[in-house]
């Protein structure tokens, strides 16, 4: 009777284990790699941000340049 109780023990308690790593998964590293892309994302949208700042002083320079030769 020891051994059938140990038997069941044993099967009940593997069973319950694959079970709960089923539900229960394991997310370790999620945050770095979610912090790494947050990371890139601001990057590439700084450089958007530079590319378009950039672009839109040299648009405005040309502009005051033509004025400035038209009074002069």
């Amino acid at each position: 009777m020891r051994d059938l109780a140990l038997v069941a023990y044993i099967w009940q308690r593997t069973a319950r284990k694959a079970i709960t790593d089923r539900i229960i998964k394991d997310e370790s590293g999620e945050g770095v790699i979610s912090a790494a892309i947050a990371v890139l994302v601001m990057a590439f949208l700084g450089v958007a941000m530079w590319l378009l700042f950039r672009a839109t002083l040299e648009k405005s320079n040309t502009k005051v340049n033509t004025q400035i030769d038209q009074i002069q």
